[in-house]
């Protein structure tokens, strides 16, 4: 069963370029490379310029938890950890439909 997982990221104030190349150093090339991620959209907020939204579909929720084990998500933490103003607000759900 699908797994999907709503993700908003907090920067610290004008750091969320910063935050961005962080991310395109370790996450990007290791999503990219990942069967259980279906989609992926890492989306600037329009609204508050220090927010990130992410949307992630995972073929499944453990998909999901071993993808958490990659080693360039630990790279990823202690980098962007400073960059961040708080943890992530981190949603799940089970999709329902969707279009192909």
């Amino acid at each position: 069963m699908e797994h999907a997982l709503f993700i908003v990221h907090r920067t610290n104030p004008g750091k969320r370029d910063e935050v961005r190349a962080v991310w395109e150093k370790h996450m990007a090339p290791a999503i990219a490379k990942n069967d259980g991620h279906i989609d992926y959209f890492y989306c600037f907020d329009h609204q508050d310029h220090d927010v990130l939204r992410v949307f992630q579909l995972y073929s499944n929720a453990e998909a999901a938890d071993s993808f958490l084990q990659h080693p360039n998500y630990a790279g990823y933490l202690q980098e962007v950890g400073p960059l961040l103003s708080n943890q992530p607000e981190v949603h799940t759900a089970t999709p329902q439909w969707k279009k192909n």
